[in-house]
Formats: structure tokens, C-alpha cells, sequence
């Protein structure tokens, strides 16, 4: 992975980079911070059964202005996570990230959605334990937290390896409670595009860095 380097950025013994992988990963988050900054909020309607009646829904301006900061928010969290040659930083971003897609599904004001944010709420509390216990057992047992010199020197013990892997999985567990919230047809659903797109590529940077360390 390390010899498909495209751009490095040093900063002490962490060094930040962009490979060939990890681009595309970049040009993904990038692309929907964009959307999410521009998209306009989608107007639900709801059918009046057994007959032509229908209601318009509008989304108040307020809730709109809060979905697209939390989102556009998330997406910086997520090149962060991209772009990071720290261990530690890495697990900062991702448990950010699922604060941050706590944010967007609690914009929804629909009980069963906020029911669906706080089961995810819990579940990313407890993601966090094996996330940062990963990066404790790293730093103990190589002694740097330098994906860079990781990658150079080896030795991370498959435990942390496995507590990483856990942890960030519990991180991107959003996308499985929107489903079950069916928040997609709430209001503001152009935002909630980037819970799938920030677990999914959590989800991929994690691999490269195992892969890689």
C-alpha cells in the first residue's frame, strides 16, 4: 500500500498521505460534501388512501440548515479520516463520525426515528471501547501510533488489530438503523446520504490500514 503514494504531508512522526487507494476514498467524500452542500431538502407527500387527497410536507429551514451543517461536517470528519498517518487521529475521526451521523438522524422530530438514533447512539458509545483499546494496545506494543513507521517496522499484534476492525464496524452500524427508521422517507433525506457514504468509506480506510500495518 505504502509504495503507491501519491501525496505525502509531514508533521513530526505522523505522516499524511493520499495513495492511489485512498484518493479515490478522498474524491468520494469530497464529491458528497459538495451535494450535501448545495441539495436542497426533498418536500415528502403523504397519500390520503382511497382517495386523490395528498399533503405537501415542507422542512423547516432551521431543520434543513442543521442536516446540511451536521453533513457537510460529517464529510470533512471522513476525508480526515482518509487522510490521517495517525492511529490515534484515525480513531478520533471515526468516533466523530458516528456523533456526527447521531446529529443528522436526530434532526428527523419523528419519535421512531429518534428511537432508531439512540439504539445507534448506544452502539457507538460501545464501538468506541475496542476502537481506542486497538490504538492503546499499538502505541503499548510498537511503541508509535505512525501508520507510516507501522507499516516499516510491523509487530501490531492481531488483538488490535481485531479491536480496530470491531470498533469501527460499531462506528458504521448507522446505515442498518436508518434502514429500520425508514428515515429516508423523513424530512431532510438528501443529507442522509453521507451516513452511508462516511460508514462505507470508514469502513474501507480501516481495511487499507490493516492491510498496511
Amino acid at each position: 500500500m505504502m509504495e503507491s503514494i501519491l501525496v505525502m504531508i509531514p508533521f513530526g512522526d505522523m505522516i499524511h498521505y493520499l495513495s492511489g487507494y485512498t484518493v479515490i476514498l478522498f474524491a468520494f467524500a469530497a464529491m458528497f460534501i459538495l451535494l450535501a452542500v448545495i441539495s436542497l431538502p426533498e418536500k415528502p407527500v403523504d397519500i390520503v388512501f382511497g382517495t386523490d387527497g395528498y399533503t405537501l410536507k415542507e422542512t423547516p429551514k432551521d431543520l434543513s440548515r442543521f442536516q446540511r451543517f451536521m453533513a457537510a461536517a460529517c464529510g470533512i470528519a471522513t476525508i480526515g479520516a482518509i487522510v490521517t498517518g495517525d492511529i490515534f487521529n484515525f480513531t478520533l475521526f471515526a468516533a466523530f463520525i458516528g456523533v456526527l451521523n447521531i446529529g443528522i438522524i436526530a434532526g428527523v422530530k419523528n419519535t421512531h426515528v429518534l428511537s432508531a438514533g439512540f439504539s445507534y447512539g448506544l452502539v457507538v458509545m460501545m464501538g468506541t471501547v475496542p476502537l481506542f483499546a486497538g490504538a492503546a494496545i499499538i502505541a503499548a506494543s510498537t511503541g508509535t501510533l505512525s501508520i507510516w513507521e507501522l507499516a516499516a517496522a510491523g509487530g501490531v499484534p492481531l488483538v488490535a488489530k481485531l479491536l480496530l476492525l470491531i470498533g469501527v464496524l460499531g462506528e458504521g452500524m448507522a446505515p442498518f438503523y436508518i434502514g429500520k427508521a425508514e428515515i429516508t422517507r423523513a424530512s431532510g433525506a438528501p443529507y442522509i446520504l453521507m451516513i452511508h457514504v462516511s460508514s462505507l468509506l470508514l469502513f474501507l480506510r480501516v481495511v487499507e490500514i490493516l492491510m498496511t500495518v
